[in-house]
């Protein structure tokens, strides 16, 4: 979304309108759109605003008051799943979330999300047992 235009232009705009030049005209002078002259008269004359509303933030995390309860979660079962935190946040707030939505969150509270290995790694072992042909076909008897 881009920037309001400043409150100068606006001014010059309700000034033109208002000394009887036509929206296009004033559109044109002005150098701006037609529906930004008629949206500016247009909220003077219903509300009497002539400044610029501010800029929406949208709307706000939904975990956003559960954060602190997140990183000590977190911190105390580091090895939990996404599921399991959901599970959690369920039982004990109340809260229903999706998997990517904490997975979102978490993100952004920059805590980690990778999970310990349960067992151990794997190490590269041949597939064929000794001896045996290659490509995994047995030997005829």
């Amino acid at each position: 979304m881009g920037k309001p235009y400043s409150q100068d232009l606006r001014d010059r705009v309700i000034v033109n309108v208002e000394d009887g030049l036509r929206t296009t005209a004033c559109a044109r002078l002005l150098r701006v759109s037609v529906s930004y002259v008629s949206k500016v008269m247009g909220r003077k004359r219903s509300t009497g605003e002539t400044a610029a509303r501010a800029l929406g933030r949208g709307p706000a995390p939904k975990l956003a008051a559960h954060e602190a309860g997140l990183r000590q979660r977190v911190a105390a079962e580091p090895d939990e799943t996404l599921e399991e935190l959901c599970g959690w946040l369920h039982s004990e707030h109340g809260v229903s979330v999706s998997v990517s939505v904490l997975c979102r969150t978490l993100q952004r509270l920059d805590l980690p999300r990778k999970k310990s290995r349960s067992t151990r790694p794997s190490r590269r072992a041949p597939m064929s047992p000794p001896g045996a042909p290659p490509g995994g076909q047995s030997s005829p008897t």
